[in-house]
């Protein structure tokens, strides 16, 4: 079910979601719970403005990704989209 609650891009509500809460997120969970269908996409957006995005392997071995609150140049300033 999507989440009609999610405004704006999804890239500014990935951010808002996981940028530093050390939440982590499946693209199965991302398409179940938000509707968004391309995780991995959105994602490389992140990484392109600057946000440091990582993986981790759930103990199903499906990837999961966790965005750090500091970006690439150690500023926790919002990054707009």
């Amino acid at each position: 079910m999507a989440n009609l609650n999610m405004s704006g891009s999804q890239t500014a509500f990935l951010q808002k979601y996981l940028r530093g809460t050390g939440r982590t997120l499946t693209a199965a969970q991302a398409r179940a719970n938000y509707g968004i269908m391309n995780l991995s996409a959105r994602m490389s957006d992140l990484r392109a403005a600057g946000l440091k995005v990582s993986t981790v392997t759930t103990s199903s071995g499906k990837t999961a990704y966790r965005v750090s609150a500091r970006d690439v140049v150690g500023s926790r300033a919002k990054v707009e989209f």
